[in-house]
């Protein structure tokens, strides 16, 4: 009988760590696949919207257009802020762990913009369309707020964006890095130079047709809405300093006062 115990006791044991090794296979692929697929999903909105999302779609049917765009549009919008709402995020990293929830969120990112790509309707109505050197501004703005980007990216931490810190500390084996809160470069003039930068990606555009104004005018909304949720979600966690930060430092330029502005809060 103790030999069967022993013997029962090493199987469960072997089986433990064959669990455990599978599980850290599946999380090194999962975690490598999301960083691919990041940068396949960059490009991918460069060539969305440079000139104009119309030419990805043929023509169809106004109200099919206007409510499938907006619909598409939402789709990427909304899960990637409510996601990010501490109570929902909580209960993901729960299941998922917290070492994951950065990958899971760049994944779902993904996922969403690509089914925007693919369903995405065009149209043939054009809202403006520029040329000569009004045009050559136009496209060179629009560049600058790619690089503007991912400037921002990176001086918010562009590992954070896409899971990749927390994901490659858990491959090493390290304990999870704590996020620190020191506003550098342009977060020292404004408190959303992301949303900003990703602002000017939808609105500069030498030809803008009606589709691309229905995506330029959700996600303007969403970016509004975004930055005030970031603001709350960021002193939920990091409270009075963060407060502060937003009496010293404006959301925008050229927004003096309100959600978005300088906040007054004594």
């Amino acid at each position: 009988m103790r030999f069967l115990l022993l013997r029962s006791s090493s199987m469960d044991a072997a089986c433990s760590d064959s669990t455990a090794i599978w599980r850290r296979a599946v999380g090194l692929i999962v975690g490598a696949t999301a960083q691919l697929m990041f940068a396949v999903t960059v490009i991918s909105l460069y060539r969305f919207l440079s000139d104009t999302a119309a030419k990805f779609a043929a023509p169809s049917s106004f109200a099919t257009m206007l409510l499938s765009d907006v619909g598409l549009a939402l789709l990427f919008a909304v899960p990637h802020s409510l996601l990010r709402f501490p109570k929902v995020q909580s209960a993901i990293c729960r299941v998922i762990g917290r070492e994951f929830f950065g990958v899971f969120y760049c994944i779902v990112t993904c996922v969403s913009l690509w089914i925007v790509f693919w369903g995405w309707q065009g149209s043939e109505r054009v809202v403006w369309e520029l040329h000569g050197w009004s045009r050559t501004v136009v496209v060179i703005a629009f560049h600058l707020s790619w690089l503007a980007l991912g400037y921002s990216l990176l001086l918010t931490g562009l590992g954070y964006q896409t899971g990749f810190t927390e994901w490659s500390h858990w491959a090493r084996r390290l304990p999870l890095p704590r996020r620190r809160f020191a506003p550098t470069g342009a977060y020292s003039w404004l408190r959303h130079p992301v949303y900003l930068s990703f602002a000017g990606l939808i609105w500069f555009t030498p030809r803008m047709t009606l589709d691309h104004a229905l995506l330029t005018a959700v996600w303007s909304a969403y970016l509004a809405i975004g930055s005030y949720l970031k603001d709350e979600r960021l002193a939920h966690y990091m409270g009075d300093e963060y407060r502060r930060y937003q009496e010293q430092v404006p959301g925008y330029p050229l927004v003096p006062s309100g959600p978005l502005g300088r906040r007054k809060l004594g």
